[in-house]
């Protein structure tokens, strides 16, 4: 096995493994250096949603970058299936955000309000329905729905055979997937980057950290910055039943194997051990006021992970100034945002640099900066 790349990517959840494939998609030489199935990803907390609406509120480029990588999707999707016959079932038919009351439906259009509003915001036609209009197109809602909000670039995939059909596709790019690797120390001389791992050394000349909320211990080694503020997440998986969902929740979705995913929690804890009952009893009494007929179906499995979240939700893309060649990624919606890793991130990493005028935005520069200096950085 080879111990030089042109690039050493950390991490190999969703979001390195993007990052690793649209790499050797335009023929650079990759390693992946990762912990393996031990590691805690964050990829078990996802809901695979691939989801515009309500992103970006609070940082106008977010939401920009959000409909890019969903407009790209499509094309992640039919390379993957051609390179590995691997279908991983995207699905871009529209989302919604269901309503339980009144009240809730004044907040969720109030926001969606502040969204368009807000400088330099991207119109997604985002709207509000009323009950009777969200009837039309979701018929098995119950009465307690007041109404929501409809996105139609909102979408949804079978997140465990992207997962499977990106590092099947690293392998056959010949990129280096090397499991049991976690990065223990960095060091940098003469432009060239040395990795410690349990395992031993790598080389190489460039290298992206991806390692999730590890990247706050990894990025002060080469002169990066990676405020992360974790979070957790459970998730509901009922038994399969007849296609009755058409569009994704934000809440709650049917899968392609007819399964309903239920996650509508957020807890300030990192201990994933355990799932918390009284969270789980919420959620799945909104689920079935929502869609009565979920009271009939038998819940099959339950569990809590931790959820990558950089401290104000928003990505981080940056590369160092004192150690030229060392990027770092982090970000919340590894699945929304793959495509726009794949294409758009990867060739700026594979060029030396990143591009200023499409993600100067998420710099970690901004956690330090006067408000006044931030909002001109983000609605540029």
């Amino acid at each position: 096995m080879r111990n030089e790349y042109d690039v050493a990517v950390v991490g190999g959840g969703l979001l390195g493994s993007a990052i690793a494939w649209g790499l050797g998609r335009i023929g650079q030489r990759v390693c992946v250096l990762d912990e393996g199935d031990i590691a805690k990803r964050a990829s078990r907390a996802n809901f695979a949603l691939v989801w515009v609406q309500s992103k970006g509120l609070g940082m106008p480029a977010y939401t920009g970058w959000t409909v890019k990588a969903s407009n790209s999707w499509a094309k992640l999707a039919e390379e993957l299936k051609q390179q590995t016959g691997l279908d991983v079932c995207f699905q871009r038919n529209g989302g919604f955000h269901l309503a339980l009351s009144e009240s809730e439906l004044e907040q969720r259009a109030e926001t969606i309000k502040r969204l368009h509003n807000q400088s330099g915001g991207t119109d997604y036609q985002l709207e509000i329905l009323d009950h009777g209009q969200v009837a039309k197109m979701l018929p098995h809602i119950g009465p307690e729905v007041a109404g929501g909000s409809f996105c139609p670039l909102d979408g949804h995939v079978n997140s465990l055979r992207l997962f499977r059909a990106l590092h099947t596709g690293l392998a056959r790019f010949g990129i280096d997937y090397r499991p049991e690797h976690a990065v223990t120390k960095i060091g940098y001389e003469n432009g060239a980057f040395r990795l410690a791992t349990p395992k031993g050394e790598i080389m190489a000349g460039k290298i992206v950290l991806a390692a999730g909320n590890t990247n706050q211990v990894l990025a002060p080694m080469v002169g990066l910055d990676a405020p992360m503020g974790p979070t957790r997440g459970q998730i509901i998986v009922t038994e399969r039943t007849v296609p009755f969902l058409p569009h994704p929740l934000t809440t709650l979705r049917q899968t392609d194997e007819g399964t309903v995913m239920i996650g509508d929690s957020k807890e300030e804890m990192l201990d994933d051990s355990a799932t918390n009952m009284p969270i789980s009893s919420v959620m799945a009494d909104r689920a079935q006021r929502m869609f009565p007929m979920l009271g009939r179906l038998n819940v099959v499995r339950m569990w809590s992970g931790i959820r990558v979240m950089p401290k104000d939700g928003f990505p981080i893309y940056d590369q160092s100034e004192t150690c030229p060649g060392a990027f770092v990624a982090c970000c919340h919606s590894g699945v929304t945002l793959a495509a726009a890793h794949a294409y758009e991130i990867a060739p700026m990493i594979a060029a030396g640099t990143l591009d200023r005028k499409k993600v100067g935005a998420f710099t970690a520069k901004r956690f330090h900066q006067p408000a006044q200096e931030k909002l001109n950085v983000q609605t540029h």
